[in-house]
């Protein structure tokens, strides 16, 4: 039986070194035993932003200002950006000289291939027989994982400057040039590393024959800690984030009423992840579902809590809701046209092949005999983008899109009687106005589509309603 643990950290939690190794590493299983775990490393917060786009606000990174301008200066200019702000990094993380130099030395040979590499592709693209394009999808990879093998070595050197046997796991595949499947790039790196006696410390990036990010995109470190897990048959993957999964964000409902799950399903995690509030890519979740692997989701400033635990098979004893999830700036997108009626398959299937084109992330749908509205996850550009390339296809339909928000009501088990009607009467009761709603027969959880303004009554009036009242849920979700 297996004994080690594999154990991912995120990019927040990363840019205090402190906490990662008195709270994460130094604690070990409780006994204080930092061995017998895998470290999987995101890159330090708010890096993957500049190195490729902002997760939320799109503002453009490098890879956008290469991608989309003809004009040098500019991703250039993000390039020295970034050089300044990862020295930045290193000197408030390293407090001798030749400890930080041996740092900046390690992160500016990448950023200076990386650049030089650009510049080549750029020039040669000059020429017509070159497509910019077909190289963009290596592009992404490439600079993706600039920031994971940073924050990878300098947490490494680090940690061995504390007296702790870590070694640096470089999954990049940088200046390598065997392309490899995922599974066997891992046994590789891995193959005879003594997790009782060495603590490995492995990029979240991870460089395959098929591209993690041309699947996963953003989510490519879940992959990456899930297949590592999978791979070495883990008894316990965790993540280590800056917060609880908690009951609904403490900001909106208050710290005293926002309480962790303590457990739930790979069903609620999945859930989460729709609304953009990964627990974990649920891609990823796949595997560790499927080899029955549990995956804890804990605090790194609150080490003594034992987070939640999420299990292939868990449904709480009594049906509860465990969680008010949403996310605003969802844009819905109506699509309606008479001569549908009879042929929405059809309709359909042309509308998903443009909203996977501009990938655009779906959050939920509606479906009636003349109409079908789609609520996106996107910004208004690709909004927009997405419109008019239906416009020429649907001549006749008439498109409309309205910026909303979505707030869900989660659980393992949703089966109550009048928990719908329930939940819609309390937004009511606050003259919340709901635009549209869901809930599908498996019964973990109701969608609610509600004007964006109204988004954090919404929330706070479904969490009082449906979680605060009820003492054996809140008893549940604590267990």
């Amino acid at each position: 039986m297996t004994t080690h643990t594999v154990e991912k950290i995120g990019g927040t939690s990363m840019l205090n070194y402190e906490a990662v190794r008195d709270n994460i590493i130094l604690r070990g299983d409780g006994r204080g035993q930092p061995y017998n775990r895998v470290i999987v490393v995101s890159a330090y917060g708010g890096i993957t932003n500049l190195l490729l786009e902002h997760k939320k606000s799109g503002h453009p990174g490098i890879y956008s200002l290469f991608a989309g301008s003809e004009m040098e200066h500019s991703w250039r200019n993000a390039v020295a950006k970034i050089r300044a702000e990862m020295r930045e990094l290193n000197a408030r993380l390293f407090d001798d000289v030749i400890s930080m130099e041996r740092a900046n030395r390690f992160i500016e040979e990448r950023l200076d291939s990386a650049e030089s590499c650009l510049l080549d592709l750029q020039s040669l693209c000059k020429h017509g027989h070159f497509s910019l394009q077909s190289h963009l999808a290596s592009v992404r990879e490439m600079l993706a994982s600039i920031g994971e093998a940073q924050s990878a070595w300098n947490t490494t050197q680090l940690l061995q400057r504390d007296g702790i046997n870590a070694c640096f796991v470089d999954l990049t595949g940088w200046q390598d040039d065997e392309h490899l499947a995922l599974d066997t790039r891992i046994n590789n790196a891995l193959e005879g590393c003594d997790f009782a006696n060495t603590l490995p410390i492995v990029t979240g990036y991870a460089h395959t024959d098929a591209g993690l990010m041309s699947t996963f995109d953003r989510g490519y470190t879940e992959m990456t800690f899930s297949r590592i897990a999978v791979v070495t048959g883990a008894r316990e993957a965790i993540i280590h984030k800056e917060f609880h999964l908690s009951s609904a964000d403490p900001a909106l409902v208050g710290e005293g009423n926002a309480v962790p799950i303590g457990r739930t399903n790979y069903d609620v995690a999945d859930q989460l992840a729709n609304l953009g509030m990964e627990a974990i890519h649920p891609k990823a979740a796949k595997g560790l579902r499927q080899n029955n692997i549990p995956l804890r989701v804990k605090n790194t400033f609150e080490p003594e809590h034992s987070g939640t635990l999420i299990t292939p098979d868990y449904v709480s004893a009594t049906p509860c809701v465990e969680i008010i999830a949403g996310t605003r700036g969802v844009f819905s997108l109506e699509l309606f046209d008479q001569d549908m009626a009879g042929e929405i398959g059809e309709f359909d299937q042309k509308i998903l092949a443009v909203l996977k084109r501009f990938r655009a992330q779906i959050v939920a749908k509606d479906i009636n005999a003349n109409t079908i509205t789609h609520y996106l996850s996107c910004n208004l550009k690709t909004i927009k983008r997405i419109r008019q390339e239906l416009e020429g296809i649907f001549p006749e339909a008439s498109i409309d899109q309205t910026k909303v928000a979505v707030v869900s009501a989660i659980g393992s088990d949703l089966q109550v009687n009048g928990l719908l009607a329930q939940a819609v009467g309390a937004l009511a009761e606050s003259d919340i106005g709901v635009k549209a709603m869901h809930q599908a027969m498996r019964q973990v959880d109701m969608q609610f589509i509600v004007n964006e303004d109204d988004y954090q009554d919404a929330v706070r009036n479904l969490h009082q309603c449906l979680v605060e009242v009820h003492d054996h849920g809140r008893a549940i979700c604590l267990a």
